[in-house]
Formats: structure tokens, sequence, C-alpha cells
């Protein structure tokens, strides 16, 4: 069976755990494996960065879209990419401008917004505000939402989206003062409406309770 490794506040797995829950594929889950640069670690993730997925005779995958893109090809049942190339490619193209020019680009904001390392600078603060004006004005041309982000039918791309933008508007909010997902209104009834699928729902609960955890660990 396979067994996917990573731990429940990391966007990236929780994309992949969402994937195989809506597909209905069996799996198992450790949901104790960190990044690290522990050698450990490093033999079943060459990055140490979660999340990976374990298949059988020791086999392994890392990287969310690589593992993705591999439950699609390995379990066709239920698809998450539409069966036409050209909307195949565009699924993919969300998904790229969702995590490349709007969640990493964010990233450089986490520290300040999520771990208490201190203010950013404000050459980063102009940096990332510039970058994600224009991933976000790109996304708003792109994004469908209709219902889902793609179009009609559920994909991957509302999977990066339900885990990556929350960090967007969370990261936003603390370091400049507003939330820049705001110029998208049809973001949070889209958010919403994914919230009430079980998959999403299960896979939210479980980031909370891990958040509850860490803070509860912090504060001992």
């Amino acid at each position: 069976m396979l067994k996917l490794c990573g731990v429940h506040l990391s966007n990236y797995h929780n994309k992949v755990r969402i994937a195989l829950l809506e597909k209905g594929v069996p799996f198992e889950e450790d949901a104790t494996c960190a990044p690290s640069q522990n050698d450990a670690v490093l033999r079943r993730s060459p990055l140490g960065k979660v999340p990976w997925l374990e298949l059988e005779n020791g086999r392994r995958l890392v990287e969310s879209q690589v593992i993705a893109e591999y439950l699609e090809e390995v379990y066709p049942e239920k698809p998450l990419l539409p069966r036409e190339p050209f909307e195949r490619a565009k699924v993919r193209e969300l998904i790229t401008f969702i995590e490349w020019y709007a969640e990493m680009v964010a990233r450089r904001l986490y520290g300040q917004a999520f771990f208490g390392k201190g203010p950013v600078s404000d050459s980063t603060k102009h940096a990332v505000e510039s970058e994600l004006s224009k991933g976000l004005r790109a996304l708003k041309g792109m994004a469908k939402f209709a219902p889902f982000i793609a179009g009609r039918d559920l994909t991957l791309a509302d999977c990066a989206a339900f885990v990556h933008l929350p960090l967007l508007t969370l990261s936003t909010k603390i370091v400049y003062g507003r939330d820049f997902l705001e110029d998208i209104p049809q973001v949070k009834p889209y958010m919403k409406m994914l919230a009430e699928r079980p998959a999403f729902a299960k896979v939210n609960e479980d980031r909370k309770a891990a958040q509850a955890a860490l803070a509860a660990r912090a504060r001992n």
C-alpha cells in the first residue's frame, strides 16, 4: 500500500493528501516525518523536504506535483485532471501560477508571519508586494470559479488552491495589514465551498489540530 510521509502542517503534504482522499486511493500515512537534513530523512527525500510517497519494493517519489501526477496515471478511475490535453495543461498552468507566483513569493513573509523571526526587511516587503501583485493579477484573470478554479470539475488545481491561498491571506494580513486576496472576491465563497467537501474538511481539521498541538508545545 502507498504511504504518504510528511506533516499535517505542510501545505504541500496536505495537497497530496486531499488528492488521495478525493480519488479514493487506499493509503497509509506517517504524519511524523518533518523536514530535516539528518541522514535518515535525506535517504528518503534527497532535499529533506516533505512530502514523499513510499511505494512497494522500496521505491519513493518526492515533490507534491510529481506525486499528484503519478497518482493520476496509476489511479485514473476518479481523475483530477481533464481528459482533453489542452484542458489538462490549463490545470497545470493554474497550479504553476498558484505555487510559483503566489505561494512561493509569499513564503518570504512566513518567518515574520508564522515563526516569530522578527519583521522582514523593507526591501523584502516591497519586493514581495510587487511580485505578489503581478502573480495575483494573473491568477485573477486565469481562475474561473465556475464553480471550481479551473471550471466545472474538481481538479488538482483546487487541491493546491485550498492549501496555499489561506497562507497568502494570513501572511499578508500580518505583514501588510491587509489581505492581498481581497482583490479576488470569488476566493472566499470558493474556499467555503471546498471546505464543505469531506476530504478537504478532514485535511483542514487535522491541520488545525496540528497547529493547536504545536502552539501547546511552544507554551510549555
